[in-house]
This record gives structure tokens, C-alpha cells and sequence, in this order.
């Protein structure tokens, strides 16, 4: 049998001409580590539902990040774990100059200033004692024009910090414009706004929400967008980058590649995507049992995510990714 004068396996054969030819790359500095920081806990503490992930201390957090750092991985977000003592209606610690995301990032932008890209979580839904991403109403309903106010005042507290991107995530509508307004107001015109542009209300935030601590009763499926909904989501992706985004998000990353795409294809500004938490624990647990090699499944998954079109991708991973393709 004559073969075909076209044999695609032929640059195939050697792991230098499957480099050579290769249509999407993993690289370290396109990944960033998203990292919890707890106040009143004296030493590290695992998260049991996201195996090798721990809530840190400040003196952890700061050996931690600057390890990932020194490995190459692109970026660090920061979310900050208060006491339950000092969560209220308002999540008022969030934006307090001692509160523990502050404190945090401003150990950071010490340590490293310029030599990563510093991102914090601008959201209420650690701070609050209900666990909503926003103010209440009477009825108990989040109310979008409060929480926006609650949004600026963060983002300036966290750029205060030395934040060099705020990641506004609670999908309020107006949210980027108002942050943008009340960041040039307050002089950070150079702080860079990642908005959680599509942010579905997914089954796979459990572990974050142990991660957190959260204080959630109910769902957030009032503001969080349907799962079934792409074209809104486009929307809110074109919305977002109209109000002044720099970089959109969309999250979950694996179950909504048809999203990442679709938003990377109109985008003129950088998607990135987030491999949550649920996401990174059913392939940690499945490795666990031997049903899968973690290390492979781990790198197909994020190459998956790019190759959908995100330019940067959250992942828990990102330091070990780093070592790995060292």
C-alpha cells in the first residue's frame, strides 16, 4: 500500500520536532497562583477539600510568594481570610488599612514591588457575615449601586496596598466603570482593572468556599450568570471592556472553553481564565486514587485553556507547572 505524500506523523517523531511544530504553548509567566491569607492562625494552615493549598499566614505567604516568583509564574491573587469576629453587613475589613488583604499585599509589594504582577480579589464575599458579593437590602436582596460604592472603596484600598490589578468579581452590573472612575479619582490611573467579566454560578466553587471561609446562606445566582447562557456572557465580556477593562475573566475555565473562545475571538484586550478550585480537587482527588497521572492531566488542562484562546490562566498549579516545564 503506497502511503500519502502528506504523513502527519512525521513531525511527529522526536519530542524537538513536536516543539518545534507546536501550535500552543504552556509557558510559566502566562499563569498566575491564586493564594489565601488568613489572619489570627500562627502557623499554615491545608485546605482538606484542595490538597497541597493552604490558607498562609503573612510570614508564609511572603516565603511562598516569593518562591513562586523566583520560579517564573506570572502573577499572584490574593484573597484575604478575615476572622469571623470581624466580618459585618458591609465586609468593612475588606477595606480597612489593617485588615488582612491589605496588610498582605502591602508585604508584597515590599518584597517584590515590580518583579510580579500583584492582583487582589475585589469582591465582599470574604468580609461579609452573610457570604454575598454585595451589600443587602431590607429584603436581603444584594443591591447592585451600594455594593459598586463598596467596590470603589476597595479597589482604592487595595491599590493603596500596591496592587498593581484589581479583580473585581462579583458581577455587578456598572462595576468596572465605577471602579475605573473611583481609581483615577483617587490617583491610580496605572492600576489595571481584570474584570470577572463571565463568572458562571457553578457547582465547582465548594472548595473555595472552604478556602475562604465563607459565610454563604443560599446562592448567588441573582448575580452570578446562568450556565447555560453563552451569549450573555459575550455580552457582559463586551459590556465590561466598554467600561474601561484591561484584561476580562472568564470562570470556570474548563467547562466553559466554548466561552473562552468565543470571548477571545471579540476581545481586544488580554482574556485570561480561572481553573477553580472544584476543577483543580476532582483532578487532585482522581490522581490521588491512581486513576489518573496529575502531573499529564495537569498540564493538558491548562494547554487546553490556552488553546481556547486565554492569554493568562488561574490556576493553583502554577508554581508546580513552573517547576515542571523547568
Amino acid at each position: 500500500m503506497a502511503f500519502p505524500r502528506h504523513r502527519p506523523r512525521r513531525l511527529r517523531t522526536t519530542p524537538a520536532l513536536r516543539r518545534l511544530v507546536a501550535e500552543t504553548t504552556l509557558e510559566p509567566r502566562q499563569l498566575v497562583l491564586p493564594m489565601f491569607v488568613a489572619d489570627g492562625i500562627s502557623e499554615s494552615r491545608p485546605i482538606a477539600s484542595m490538597p497541597g493549598v493552604v490558607q498562609h499566614t503573612r510570614d508564609s505567604l511572603r516565603r511562598a510568594a516569593a518562591d513562586a516568583v523566583a520560579a517564573g509564574v506570572g502573577g499572584l491573587m490574593l484573597f484575604g481570610v478575615p476572622r469571623d469576629e470581624d466580618k459585618d453587613p458591609t465586609g468593612s475589613v475588606g477595606v480597612a488599612e489593617d485588615g488582612i488583604l491589605n496588610v498582605a499585599l502591602r508585604d508584597l509589594a515590599s518584597d517584590l514591588g515590580d518583579d510580579t504582577v500583584l492582583m487582589a480579589d475585589t469582591c465582599l464575599d470574604e468580609f461579609t457575615d452573610h457570604g454575598h458579593c454585595g451589600v443587602l437590602d431590607s429584603a436581603g436582596r444584594v443591591d447592585n449601586d451600594l455594593t459598586n460604592k463598596r467596590y470603589v472603596e476597595l479597589a482604592v484600598a487595595q491599590a493603596d496596598s500596591g496592587a498593581h490589578v484589581v479583580g473585581p468579581s462579583g458581577m455587578m452590573d456598572g462595576q468596572v466603570a465605577a471602579i475605573r472612575d473611583g481609581l483615577d479619582a483617587a490617583g491610580h490611573t496605572d492600576t489595571v482593572i481584570l474584570a470577572y467579566a463571565a463568572k458562571f454560578a457553578s457547582g465547582f466553587y465548594g472548595p473555595f468556599r472552604e478556602a475562604v471561609g465563607s459565610s454563604l446562606r443560599g446562592d448567588r445566582r441573582t448575580y452570578q450568570q446562568n450556565p447555560g447562557n453563552a451569549r450573555e456572557a459575550l455580552h457582559e465580556v463586551e459590556l465590561d471592556i466598554d467600561e474601561g477593562a484591561d484584561i476580562v475573566m472568564v470562570k470556570p475555565a474548563m467547562g466553559y472553553l466554548d466561552v473562552v473562545r468565543a470571548a477571545a475571538d471579540l476581545s481586544p484586550v488580554p482574556v485570561a481564565a480561572y481553573q477553580v478550585s472544584g476543577e483543580y480537587s476532582m483532578i487532585s482527588a482522581a490522581a490521588a486514587n491512581d486513576w489518573i497521572d496529575l502531573q499529564t492531566v495537569a498540564l493538558e488542562t491548562l494547554t487546553s485553556i490556552r488553546r481556547a484562546g486565554a492569554d493568562i490562566v488561574l490556576t493553583y498549579w502554577a508554581a508546580d507547572v513552573a517547576g515542571w516545564l523547568a
